[in-house]
């Protein structure tokens, strides 16, 4: 390994700045492994938010209830056998959608708590902070798809205010919260699309979704903070309003976009974050060792040069898959090797 100058936090921000850092940053969606080295990034949740999610499964805050999926390494999803929002009551969303009480919290002490339960050693890792899974992501985990769908066309007035309500409630906890946890980063997020397509227009999302995250943007802006957008899938109808919003970088960036049209339109402006995906040859019994090796060091070789990129990607591992597992491994053995010398090799 090349020994570095800087910390994997501050090589991490220096690629969301826009200045070419001293290697790859290597993103992660969760904690690193046993004696893995410092993450370039974590993520703190205010507790009162994730609690499902620590616990793993259970009812979030709106009442919707989150299941453990073993097809994803039990990754979290609404229970698609019962949505708290049908079509039919969504212009009564009210009587349903209460908003916790937020009076009489102690919010020092829930931040310090909710630090301590994934301690994060900041002087070597990028602390991000984030509030939920998306605007749009909630109204689908209320409804369901058909129903939050037909909404914003059968009922767009009740979809405005209820997601009005929304964001004012989190923004209630923003402004609580950010001053106390000082982060390095604001990181947005809602998945919009598919593989193939967007779930909503570009137009939809302007006038639904982006408001709602412009008001956290916002905060971002007027504290001086980087911010990303964590969207999967085919949503590069929206990238020219998230960079017109300040967002910094954007994950997980996956292939099915034009990665390189919006690597040569915004060059280090926008930090592309991801770039691999399992697809294809990937994903045959017979796929070798080194084919695997091979396919990170392209991803990198097209997208890492200049800067305004950082590697993730990975095999999602189902329980007890030991060979989707080891395939994992290559592909984080070889992101590391070959993010640590490349730019050092080309100076």
């Amino acid at each position: 390994m090349v020994k570095h100058k800087l910390t994997p936090r501050e090589n991490y921000l220096t690629a969301l700045r826009g200045e070419v850092p001293e290697w790859i940053p290597h993103y992660t969606y969760g904690p690193p492994a046993p004696g893995a080295p410092a993450p370039a990034n974590a993520m703190f949740e205010p507790p009162i938010l994730g609690a499902h999610r620590f616990s793993g499964g259970g009812k979030d805050i709106w009442g919707v209830n989150y299941i453990p999926t073993e097809s994803t390494g039990n990754a979290l999803i609404p229970d698609n056998r019962k949505f708290i929002l049908p079509i039919d009551k969504i212009t009564h969303w009210r009587d349903v959608i209460k908003a916790p009480d937020l009076s009489g919290i102690d919010w020092e002490q829930m931040c310090r708590e909710g630090l301590e339960q994934q301690p994060v050693d900041r002087t070597q890792t990028a602390l991000f902070f984030s509030l939920h899974v998306g605007y749009f992501q909630l109204l689908m985990s209320f409804t369901g798809f058909e129903d939050g769908l037909l909404a914003f066309y059968e009922e767009p007035e009740a979809v405005h205010e209820l997601l009005e309500y929304l964001s004012e409630f989190y923004m209630k906890i923003a402004d609580a919260t950010l001053g106390i946890v000082k982060p390095d980063i604001l990181m947005l997020a809602d998945d919009t699309a598919a593989w193939n397509s967007p779930f909503i227009s570009a137009d939809m999302y302007r006038e639904f979704i982006l408001p709602h995250h412009e008001k956290f943007a916002k905060r971002g802006r007027e504290r001086g903070l980087l911010m990303t957008m964590h969207n999967c899938g085919k949503c590069e109808s929206v990238i020219d309003m998230l960079v017109e919003m300040g967002i910094n970088g954007w994950d997980p960036a996956q292939s099915c976009n034009d990665l390189a049209g919006i690597k040569r339109k915004y060059g280090n402006k926008l930090l592309i974050t991801g770039g691999w995906d399992a697809r294809g040859r990937l994903l045959a019994p017979d796929v070798t060792e080194e084919e695997i090796r091979q396919s990170v060091r392209d991803v990198i070789d097209s997208l890492a040069p200049g800067g305004g990129y950082a590697f993730a990607g990975g095999y999602l591992v189902p329980n007890g898959n030991t060979e989707a597992a080891r395939r994992n491994a290559i592909v984080t053995d070889e992101a590391a090797r070959y993010c640590d010398i490349f730019y050092t090799a080309r100076r």
